[in-house]
């Protein structure tokens, strides 16, 4: 088990960048000073991402849909990031990183398509749930395996640079990620090419069962920036402004020509890896109360009510629009049936082939003739 006073202390050392302080606050030698607008609707879109991500774990317990990766705590290390980002930017994201898909602008009702793979799904029901692919919002397609998403940043950011493009790539993983080959590749090529790209390590305490302590010797995750040559800074994971002031300045660097950056964004998973983790297996309740305490959506709330631009009760009636519109999404979505069968074939080749179309044929005869397969399907995790 690990010890309580490593994980009551991390997140709290003099070198972790923040903004807005436990009373509300703000710190004014880091604020990123931005409007009205934006801060309601940085704000709108984490209650957002909270309301849809307490209901689909709903929807994968009661069997509806087959898998879900949860994202309670972890919302402003998302938004706050890829809020400083441009529209044109490129998200190579990590499976814990659908808050920006809500900040670009993403339909709620594909994004809960994709959940249940099925007609509506841009993915045609062919990816792993959670597994999303929005090229609209330049956020490439998810894969499981941890890391590789960060040598595919480091090759777009590059691949901008050489065609003289502004353009700004940013990765994020978990901190289990640091421990991938992919991660010393990709950040060791972007250092020495000066790639604009931005590794953004989410560091939420567990590699799903292992605690950080297990995971690496060093004394923080930024300071691995060094052995690349390229800036490591740490944020506070749990302040929208902090990770928001941080990614500018990042990006900044990126556009002029200063090259990549390495931010560690202090925070932690609140609950399971995903809806297959148990963590009361590994992690005692103890340990994840002090970060109740540090909730990024509550802190915000209460900086935003201390100022005036939220009145009383408006925080709560947000939040209930935001059930509300999670709620449509599902009842869209969810009466929706799964892909046909044509869809199996599309999209590899511009024109079929004899051999698929001859596959496909057999297909239909079998569906016709009640001969294919029948069975019930159970996501296997």
């Amino acid at each position: 088990m690990t010890d309580t006073t490593l994980e009551a202390a991390r997140g709290t050392d003099d070198d972790v960048i923040t903004v807005i302080r436990e009373d509300g606050s703000r710190d004014a030698a880091n604020d990123p000073g931005l409007g009205e607008e934006l801060l309601l609707d940085l704000y709108r879109c984490m209650v957002l991402l909270r309301a849809s991500d307490e209901k689909c774990m709903q929807l994968q317990r009661s069997g509806r849909i087959g898998f879900y990766v949860p994202h309670g705590g972890e919302e402003a290390a998302q938004i706050g990031t890829a809020a400083a980002m441009r529209e044109t930017d490129w998200i190579f994201p990590s499976y814990r990183a659908q808050g920006i898909l809500l900040l670009r602008g993403a339909s709620l009702e594909d994004m809960m398509a994709q959940l249940y793979g099925n007609r509506l799904d841009l993915s045609k029901g062919r990816q792993m749930p959670n597994h999303y692919a929005f090229a609209a919002q330049r956020f490439v397609s998810i894969s499981s395996p941890i890391g590789t998403q960060i040598i595919q940043a480091t090759g777009a950011a590059q691949a901008a640079k050489i065609q003289k493009h502004d353009t700004v790539v940013a990765t994020l993983f978990g901190d289990g990620s640091t421990s991938s080959n992919d991660f010393h590749t990709g950040l060791n090529f972007a250092g020495v090419w000066k790639s604009p790209c931005i590794f953004i390590c989410t560091n939420n305490g567990w590699a799903i069962s292992m605690p950080l302590e297990q995971q690496t010797a060093s004394e923080t995750i930024a300071i691995k920036a060094q052995a690349y040559g390229m800036p490591g800074v740490r944020v506070d994971g749990n302040d929208v402004l902090a990770c928001y002031a941080v990614m500018r300045e990042a990006c900044e660097r990126a556009r002029t020509g200063g090259g990549p950056t390495l931010i560690e964004a202090v925070t932690y998973r609140m609950g399971p890896h995903t809806s297959s983790d148990d963590p009361t297996r590994y992690r005692a309740e103890e340990l994840v109360a002090p970060w109740r305490r540090r909730d990024p959506i509550e802190r915000f709330e209460k900086m935003l009510e201390q100022e005036g631009l939220l009145a009383a009760g408006e925080a709560d009636e947000m939040k209930k629009e935001a059930g509300d519109v999670v709620a449509s999404a599902i009842a869209a979505v969810e009466k929706e049936p799964n892909p046909t069968i044509e869809t199996m074939f599309e999209d590899v080749f511009e024109q079929h082939t004899p051999q698929l179309l001859e596959q496909l044929e057999e297909l239909r005869a079998e569906q016709a003739g009640g001969t294919g397969e029948t069975e019930e399907f159970h996501f296997p995790l």
